[in-house]
This record gives C-alpha cells, structure tokens and sequence, in this order.
C-alpha cells in the first residue's frame, strides 16, 4: 500500500516537473519573441531617428549656405544696412554702415538721423525715410529708409548715398531751364521783329529787319545744332577709325575760315608729321577742334573797331607716344576765377559779349566730352589781355597708315 502511494507521489511530481519545463519553454519562447519585438523597434526608432538627424542636419546646411551667402552679398552691398532693436542699439551692421556706428563729423549726424528714424518706426510700426546733407569730411547727402520688421521689434535701416544722383538730377534741371531760356530769347526776337516786318512799308526797314530775323534764326539753329552734338557726345558713342591729324586740321580750319575772314582774324596752321595719326570719330575730333578754334576767332578782337594783337594758330606734334593739338590767341583771355567752370553747360565768362558774339555756351562742354571720349585730356592756360591756349592731348596711333 506504502508503495502505491509512493508511485503515485513519484508521478504526481513528474507531471508538476513536465507541466513546469514546459510552462518555462513557453515562457523562454515568449521572452525571446518579445526580445526580437523590442529589437525590431529599437531598430525601427533608430532608422526614425538617424533619418530625422539626416534631414535635420541637411536643412541646417542649406540654411547655413543661404545665410553665408546673403551674409556676403550684405558686404558687398554699397547700400548701408543695419538692424537694431526697439531703442536704436545696432544688433547687426554690414561694412557699407560701419561708418554710422560711433562715427565723426558728418557721419555722426546720420548716426543721429538714424537713430531717430529707428525710434519712430520702433514705436509707430510703420516705415519711414527721409534724406540727410553731411558736409564734412566732404558734402554729401544720404537717404535713410527705416522699415519694421514684422517678426519682431527690430528694425532694418538702409542708408543709401544718393550725392550723384541728385547731383544728375540737378544739372538735368538746370539744363532744361537753360536750354529754355536760350531759346525763349530768339523766338522771342523773331516774333517781335516778324510783328515789326508786317507792320511796315519801308524797304529799307523791312531789309533791315529781315537781316536781324536771319540772325536770330541763325543763333536758334546754332544752339539746337550743339544740343544735339552735346547728347551725341554725352553718349559715349566712339567709332575707332584711324584718322590723319592733318586731315582734323584741315577740316575744322575750313569750318571757321569764312568767320575767320569776316572777323579779319588771321588762321595759321602748323601741320603735324604727315603719318600721324589718332583713333576716334572723325566728326567728333573736328567738332571739338572747331569750336574751339570758333572761339579763339571770336574772342581775338576786343570790339568790333579793335584789330587782332595776332593770329589764331593751331599746331599739332607728337610728344612721348600721345598727340598733341594747341589752339593759341591773343585775345582777351580767361579770368583765372573762371578757368575751373568754363567747360560747364551755358557758363560765360561775360554773358553780355557771348550774346553779341552769338555763342550758344555748350562749345567747351563739348569739347570736354569729346576729349573723354577718346581717353585724352583737356588744358587751358590765359591770362587777362594776353591771350589763351587750350590744349588737347590724345593717344597716337601706332603703326603705318
């Protein structure tokens, strides 16, 4: 009896031994099975992660690139740029600004300009610009644009120097009312000696009245004929033919001979080699060449009653690889106060004896265009009574015609 009960004992604990080893498989099947779970995820999340660190890294390289880009761009800018914050301290400042950041004399007064532009837009959120004149270390004006920016209470600030284009703009302005003022004073004339013609029978009046319609018809043409010159020259268009200095001699003389004849004004002519030459457009060098020799005609005499002291030479050398062409008088010279500002639009010396000489006053702004034309310089040398010379210096043309 003993023994059953012992049998069944020994059995009883086999099972509960089978029912535990499997009841362990099964749980180190399912430890191993959640392991290659976690392992899957885990390697799920790093593949996310590595990714995300890919894209991220990727989108903070372009950002970079864009930011040192525009960051290069803003040094290079002649516009001065600069951000500051809601009480005008500058968080950034492109080399162009520098200069308005602590700065001394005039540029301290656009630092002040600035600043108080900043302040408005800080507090009103609303763009504003105004222009500033400095005038140390030299005259200058500046136009100062403030701008908010709308992700925070910054504001960006451009400085722009715009002394040039104002200077343009005023010598446009002046140009305009000049050439209406010169015309305005024929047309005038012509209409009232028109009125005068019509009204009277006298032959002799009516001769001399037509004379005087033909003179101010003349100096009207005169002045449309160089403002035209003057635009053509202006624009910088230079044909690059090879052209004889002689031959510029000759044909700006023979423009002037008859003015010449009619003035009793001797024209001598000193010839350069005969193989030398210069580069350019023809009609320029003669237009230049002609008036001034136009000029040196005009003002040989002291009046009408008066004789030339002596005659208009023009001469032209070679001298160290550049051509040179001299126009000398002896006439009533140029005050050394209006030497600088004689090659300026409609300046004279004597407004008076230019009218009565008929000069337009663009001859010598010709002149000078033409000269910067064809990279060559321009030099006038007077004295009061004793006469002037202008000086035209071109490179020569190297090289067998």
């Amino acid at each position: 009896m003993l023994d059953v009960v012992f049998v069944v004992a020994i059995v009883g604990l086999a099972a509960v031994a089978v029912a535990l080893w499997v009841r362990l498989r099964r749980l180190g099947a399912a430890r191993r099975d959640l392991a290659r779970r976690l392992g899957l995820l885990v390697d799920d999340a790093s593949r996310d992660v590595d990714s995300s660190i890919d894209e991220i890294s990727s989108l903070l390289l372009a950002q970079t690139s864009d930011n040192i880009a525009l960051a290069g761009a803003l040094d290079r800018s002649p516009v001065g740029v600069l951000i500051v914050d809601h009480d005008a301290t500058p968080i950034y400042t492109n080399p162009a600004a520098a200069p308005y950041v602590g700065g001394r004399h005039g540029d301290a007064v656009a630092e002040r300009k600035i600043a108080e532009l900043a302040g408005q837009v800080s507090l009103n959120r609303v763009g504003a610009e105004a222009e500033v004149d400095l005038y140390s270390p030299r005259r200058r004006r500046l136009q100062v644009e403030a701008v908010p920016m709308s992700e925070s209470e910054a504001v960006v600030v451009f400085v722009t120097d715009v002394t040039d284009q104002r200077r343009v703009e005023a010598i446009r302005r002046d140009f305009v009312a000049n050439v209406s003022h010169e015309l305005k004073t024929p047309l005038g004339a012509l209409s009232v000696l028109a009125e005068t013609l019509e009204e009277t029978d006298d032959a002799e009046v009516r001769r001399r009245l037509s004379r005087r319609l033909m003179d101010q018809a003349t100096r009207m043409s005169s002045l449309v004929d160089d403002i035209l010159s003057l635009s053509h020259v202006e624009s910088g268009t230079v044909s690059d033919e090879p052209i004889l200095v002689n031959d510029l001699l000759r044909e700006a003389a023979g423009s002037v001979a008859v003015a010449a004849a009619e003035s009793v004004v001797p024209l001598e002519i000193k010839e350069a080699d005969p193989g030398l030459r210069v580069a350019g457009d023809r009609r320029q060098l003669v237009s230049a060449i002609t008036n001034l020799l136009d000029n040196a005609i005009k003002y040989s005499r002291w009046d009408k009653d008066s004789l030339p002291e002596g005659p208009v030479l023009v001469e032209a050398f070679e001298d160290a690889g550049k051509v040179v062409i001299r126009i000398a008088d002896h006439g009533i010279g140029i005050p050394e106060a209006h030497q600088e500002r004689i090659f300026e639009r409609f300046y004279r010396v004597d407004p008076a004896r230019s009218r009565a000489t008929g000069g337009t006053g663009l001859g010598l702004s010709i002149v000078r265009h033409v000269v910067l034309n064809h990279r060559g310089d321009v030099a006038v040398e007077s004295n009061p009574g004793r006469g002037t010379t202008f000086t035209l210096v071109f490179p020569a043309l190297s090289g067998a015609p």
